[in-house]
């Protein structure tokens, strides 16, 4: 009798088509009381199901304990599946890295991004149960709970923006998560409406931990392609070799003028044209407004037409005075005035009416991620060399240097 060896559906990250089998419904504890009037501490501490947790020192489990539903996304260090844990019955979302061995061995992005979430625990950040293998060293899996919808497909279905009520909360989740990453000395780096997930009890949750990384005081010279373009920051833009946890905040401040308005805040075609709006929505930067301006490596590369005012305003013309504040103060040119997580917690938009919604009266959407709708198109995250050391020479990662898909044209110098 002639052997036969079965194939695992995850050896391929081709899509098939999945065959859903019946699970025995289960038995649920009952749901909890409705929540009293939302307030900031209630949305900052809503409480979490217990997730089975896994020990570190253990043998991991093998990727076929799970079955594989469908697909969901493919990022730029990963490939997202929902799956079926085949011993609980629970769904949960698959990350498959993207590997290549041969390249020097395993990337340094991949082992950071597994760090960080196993490391950081909190109510909105995605949670990491373990990390299965297939059956190849190139086969790493990361098992995530499986949340409904990512905020930028949901928001390109949604017919209006989010209520003021709503955004608060929002706001207040992502900044708390935000405000915990750096107090753990986490900068993540390529924060987007695409990077978040929202539940159908109105929770966000930050995921993509692929470009994340430790940082120490004083930080040094890190590699400065990241940030997806629309969300970078201009220090970025402009040649910074050093720079902070500012670059998540100025990220976090084009997330909350795309909840306002249901759409991209600066969606440039290059670094250039990133550039160009930045200075047209918020006036063009002097030595004045941000100390250390001139001497950033490209300032004196570039002749913007001058424009010696912000309109944000215009922009965001329902937007109350404190709102308008808030969004400047993260939007500021000079990281070391930009607002941190912590201190825009504390901001007086979040203390008027109307009051931050409850989680828990949030309205539900049914789950993009459970069938194949085709999703909107969201830019990437720079594609950055697995495993190169954070320090660059020349003008990598800069309007001057190497691009990637996400970044439109080059610019040659001389």
């Amino acid at each position: 009798m002639s052997e036969t060896t079965k194939r695992s559906r995850w050896a391929s990250d081709e899509e098939e088509e999945p065959i859903e089998k019946p699970v025995k419904q289960q038995k649920t504890a009952p749901a909890p009381p409705p929540q009293s009037k939302a307030v900031r501490q209630v949305i900052m501490r809503t409480k979490q199901p217990e997730a089975k947790q896994y020990p570190y020192l253990r043998e991991c489990r093998h990727v076929d304990c799970f079955e594989r539903l469908n697909h969901i996304e493919e990022g730029s260090y990963g490939i997202v599946f929902r799956a079926r844990d085949k011993e609980t019955g629970e769904i949960v979302a698959l990350k498959k890295l993207k590997l290549n061995p041969e390249a020097g061995g395993f990337p340094v992005t991949s082992l950071r991004e597994i760090h960080a979430l196993m490391t950081i625990k909190h109510p909105n950040i995605v949670n990491v149960r373990e990390i299965v293998m297939g059956n190849h060293m190139d086969q790493v899996f990361i098992v995530m709970d499986f949340i409904d919808h990512d905020l930028k497909g949901l928001m390109s279905d949604m017919r209006s923006p989010f209520l003021q009520s709503e955004i608060k909360t929002l706001m207040i989740q992502l900044l708390s998560a935000v405000a915990l990453m750096h107090d753990n000395w986490i900068i993540h780096r390529d924060l987007k409406t695409s990077n978040l997930l929202l539940n159908n009890r109105g929770e966000i949750k930050v995921a993509d931990f692929g470009l994340a990384r430790k940082y120490g005081s004083p930080m040094g010279n890190m590699t400065q392609l990241v940030v997806t373009l629309w969300y970078r920051a201009p220090e970025l833009l402009l040649g910074s070799k050093e720079y902070t946890t500012a670059i998540d905040m100025w990220s976090v401040g084009c997330i909350f003028a795309e909840l306002l308005n249901n759409e991209a805040l600066l969606p440039g075609r290059s670094e250039i044209d990133q550039l160009d709006r930045i200075f047209k929505l918020l006036g063009t930067p002097t030595e004045e407004i941000w100390t250390g301006f001139s001497e950033l490596p490209h300032a004196k590369n570039i002749a913007p037409i001058y424009q010696p005012y912000s309109s944000l305003r215009s922009k965001f013309t329902t937007l109350t005075q404190a709102g308008l504040d808030l969004l400047s103060k993260l939007l500021t040119y000079d990281p070391a005035k930009r607002y941190t997580a912590e201190e825009a917690l504390q901001h007086p938009y979040f203390d008027e009416s109307p009051a931050p919604k409850d989680p828990s009266m949030f309205p539900t959407w049914p789950s993009k991620g459970s069938g194949h709708k085709k999703r909107d198109f969201s830019p990437s995250a720079p594609a950055a060399a697995h495993g190169i050391a954070e320090e660059e020479p020349g003008l990598a990662g800069t309007i001057f240097g190497g691009q990637t898909e996400s970044t439109g044209f080059r610019l040659k110098l001389g």
